[in-house]
């Protein structure tokens, strides 16, 4: 089901590309940088790029998608976070400079929305803190948690269009989740749902007594 993960930038942001064995198409999620690599990635699947899905806003994980999407394929973001792909500076994440992020395609996502292409069916969670628009992709065995989760830490919830409060919320919903569902975060290795609920301090702190 996951077919490559691409890290090689500045920031070691997790551009994941994948798709079900059996179908003739594959996602790109949170492509932030190397737009030509990620692409040729996709090229070597011998698989149809279906859409592009960004987990949140930040540069570091919409970057490339005007390059990847091109012309013909739709990016999909939480509408909160919409307004990142021209204007990061009045979207208010604390970057002055302008944006143009915004591919010819796009389609804004909700909570509860679900997603059906390469084969799987995606179920939108909005989990905002770290941005107004943060969501995680949940399908079959897997979520892409973008920065809600990674590996023994947490998302940062101190930006100026941050939410700590909300932060917290998002990680108790996602302490609802079955502890063997993996997670692939926008940073870092991946990990599981029970991992995380069993060892990450920040989660540890937040579960329920």
């Amino acid at each position: 089901m996951l077919l490559d993960v691409f890290s090689d930038n500045p920031f070691a942001t997790n551009c994941w590309i994948a798709g079900q064995d059996d179908a003739e198409e594959v996602v790109v999620i949170d492509p932030g940088f190397e737009a030509a690599a990620i692409r040729l990635k996709v090229a070597r699947t011998g698989r149809r790029l279906a859409a592009v899905l960004a987990t949140h806003g930040h540069g570091d994980h919409i970057g490339a998608v005007k390059e990847v999407c091109g012309e013909e394929v739709p990016l999909y973001i939480h509408e909160a976070d919409e307004l990142a792909l021209t204007d990061q500076a009045t979207w208010g994440a604390g970057y002055a400079a302008q944006a143009d992020f915004r591919p010819a395609e796009v389609r804004t996502v909700r909570d509860g929305d679900v997603l059906e292409f390469a084969g799987f069916r995606i179920e939108v969670l909005h989990t905002p803190g770290h941005t107004p628009g943060s969501v995680c992709f949940r399908t079959d065995g897997v979520v892409w948690s973008g920065d809600l989760v990674f590996r023994g830490s947490i998302g940062r919830s101190d930006f100026p269009n941050s939410d700590p409060a909300a932060m917290d919320a998002s990680l108790r919903r996602f302490l609802e989740l079955p502890d063997e569902l993996s997670v692939y975060p926008g940073h870092g290795p991946e990990t599981t749902v029970g991992l995380e609920r069993a060892t990450n301090g920040w989660l540890v702190a937040l579960a329920p007594r």
